[in-house]
């Protein structure tokens, strides 16, 4: 993976080098092998390279012959091959073996029709001279990052926004909205982000800029179809996809490695990895000091089974404390929990051990219905359907039998897990995690609450749900609100993408290959989630590749230490300074008496739950978002509000 930025302007005034050399410095750490700029009357491309494939013949900004078209990349497609064969029966020519250059000659036979033909993870934008355009696309579920902001009818896009604001032409400034979206979901939902004027490409989304306008189009579309049996191969199929992701995912031209949670998902990539590699598989995995989040045991299992080369970062409190900061800077957003800094650490272990490519189990629980939220919409409705019984809530006992007896039998169930919404509501599966969320939003200040007085996300999300979206099972709309709600704005961007490419490591999610989406999507559902086993199908399959003690292992959460890295006797410096209320009175989000109340609960030990966690790490991450990013970048102008998509209320400057 690369990144990549750029200018288009509406008249012909020309892009300055140097203004695209300060857009890719800003994100070098996602390329740090070379760049490369391109610069006209009207447009300016610049890039940076972290190479992969054909690593003498990939240079971008990328031409077609005749100069016509030119592509900046972030990505791979890795169907290529394929699509290079197909191209060449039509007459074209290729000069290097790069997926680059089959993104040129694929825009020039297919037009916009291109990223609807790609198996992979991409964002790339083309410059089309013949028709003054650019013509942007980003990946059917978001795994690689593409924003933009439009100024004046000029078009700013980049793999991140750091190099939107190094162009100096795009202020930061936070939006309210975007803000209260991450206090409900754990990230803004795109076209929406914190920062006022710069939205992010949605997921399976393509657009093209031409005089001064962006259109939006929807090019893939998910569907979650219920049929009345299991296939009779289904198990076949399943390996055979299984298969097929992750041996296209082994295509580079550099080893490629494994990451290893010592779950199922993560250990059945790695052992179809090390099966296929021709080289000994480099695995790699976090450990905590903290035996509640240490999983070292399943993990060494599992690198045996892989026969891998294992390396482990371990993680302590103060490991945490010392790089968030770092981890703020290179997310772009406040964060709800403390669990993206040890996969910070670990890419930069793993490119310390000289491995810039990994697998990774993510999307597994989207695809198979492995978390415990989907157990929880079945259970809810099961108890709902007779809300009389005492009986039938003590089946959530045996969902989260760690929450210990006596209190949290019966009526505690039933208090909380009962009462968060009817399920009539279209956002019942999703309710009882807003819920402790939204309790960060009590720490608002008076001002900024009565900024967001017409402001409800939730009805927002109500409001912009598919139009088939009624006609799918209860699980078919979990499943979707989870790729939309946490899959794509946070585990793939937060605690993916940019805590990877920070140190210029490429992770690949197989199980993210659309096939394999659309063969779980159209399973039953009892083929995913048996009674409350989950991942049925996955499981079934799974001793093919993996002992049964692995395969048959139940699912434990990542999860990592929140509070302790930022109280006890040796709290970090940043930490004190930016809770302190002349730091919180100047950010103007947070009501200092409220928070300081927290922060004594903190403190003494007291506050032992999953709401005041999420609120500190909530409050603080914001301070040091605001001040990384509003305090010390606000260089430029601000962008005019007619020119905004969103248009917020405010900004804080």
């Amino acid at each position: 993976m690369c990144g990549l930025a750029g200018v288009a302007r509406r008249q012909p005034r020309g892009v300055a080098t140097r203004m695209l050399r300060r857009m890719a410095e800003a994100i070098r750490h996602r390329g740090p092998d070379g760049s490369g700029v391109y610069a006209d009357e009207r447009v300016g491309l610049a890039h940076v390279r972290l190479s992969i494939i054909d690593l003498e013949g990939g240079a971008q900004p990328m031409a077609n012959e005749e100069g016509s078209l030119r592509v900046v990349y972030n990505g791979e497609v890795f169907n290529f091959p394929t699509l290079r064969e197909e191209l060449e029966s039509h007459g074209h020519r290729f000069r290097t073996r790069s997926d680059t250059e089959v993104l040129l000659h694929g825009y020039e036979e297919w037009g916009s029709g291109l990223p609807q033909r790609l198996n992979g993870q991409f964002a790339f934008a083309i410059y089309d001279r013949r028709t003054r355009s650019i013509f942007l696309a980003r990946d059917r579920f978001g795994i690689l990052p593409l924003f933009y902001a439009l100024r004046d009818g000029d078009l700013y896009f980049a793999s991140e926004i750091k190099a939107l604001l190094a162009s100096g032409e795009i202020a930061a400034a936070l939006d309210p909205e975007g803000l209260d979206q991450v206090f409900t979901f754990w990230a803004a939902l795109p076209p929406r982000t914190p920062f006022r004027g710069i939205s992010t490409l949605e997921p399976g989304c393509c657009a093209r800029w031409q005089g001064g306008r962006l259109a939006i189009t929807r090019y893939y579309h998910v569907d979650f179809p219920e049929p009345a049996a299991e296939p009779s191969d289904a198990l076949c199929r399943l390996d055979d996809l299984m298969r097929s992701a992750v041996g296209m995912r082994l295509l580079a031209d550099v080893p490629v490695g494994g990451y290893l949670s010592g779950g199922l998902d993560s250990s059945a990539v790695c052992a179809l990895a090390s099966a296929t590699s021709t080289e000994q598989l480099r695995t790699f995995s976090v450990a905590f000091d903290d035996p509640r989040f240490d999983e070292s045991d399943h993990q060494r299992a599992a690198a045996g089974n892989a026969h891998s080369r294992h390396a482990v970062e371990r993680i302590s409190r103060s490991d945490i404390a010392r790089v968030f900061p770092d981890v703020i800077r290179h997310a772009e957003t406040p964060l709800l929990r403390t669990a993206p800094a040890p996969l910070y650490l670990l890419s930069r272990l793993t490119r310390r051990d000289g491995i810039k490519v990994v697998l990774t189990g993510e999307g597994a629980d989207e695809v198979f219905l492995g978390y415990d939220l989907f157990k929880d919409t079945v259970v809810r409705l099961f108890c709902l359907r007779h809300p009389e019984s005492r009986i039938r809530p003590r089946l959530f006992e045996r969902l989260y039998p760690h929450e210990g007896a006596g209190a949290r039998r019966g009526d505690f169930w039933a208090g909380y897990f009962l009462s968060s919404g009817s399920p009539g509501d279209p956002l019942f599966s999703h309710l009882p995690r807003f819920r402790p969320t939204c309790w960060i939003k009590d720490f608002y200040s008076p001002e900024f609450r009565h900024l967001l007085r017409d402001f409800d996300p939730l009805a927002e999300l109500r409001a912009q749900l598919p139009a088939n979206f009624a006609q799918w099972s209860p699980l078919g709309r979990a499943a979707y609100l989870e790729l939309v709600t946490l899959l794509s704005p946070y585990l793939l961007a937060s605690q993916g993408d940019r805590m990877a490419m920070a140190h210029g490591v490429e992770t690949r999610v197989p199980f993210l290959d659309h096939r394999l989406f659309e063969f779980a999507a159209a399973l039953p559902e009892r083929s995913k989630l048996r009674g409350l086993r989950e991942k049925d199908i996955l499981r079934r399959w799974a001793p093919i590749a993996l002992p049964r003690t692995v395969a048959d292992r139940p699912k434990q959460a990542y999860r990592a230490p929140d509070v302790p890295p930022f109280v006890g006797p040796r709290p970090p410096e940043y930490a004190v300074e930016l809770l302190q209320p002349a730091s919180l009175r100047r950010t103007g989000i947070f009501d200092p008496q409220a928070v300081a109340g927290l922060l004594r609960r903190c403190q003494s030990g007291t506050a032992t739950g999953t709401r005041e966690s999420q609120a500190l790490v909530g409050i603080l991450s914001t301070q040091l978002w605001h001040h990384e990013f509003c305090e010390r970048r606000s260089t430029a102008a601000p962008l005019p509000r007619a020119s905004l998509r969103l248009t917020p209320k405010w900004e804080i400057a």
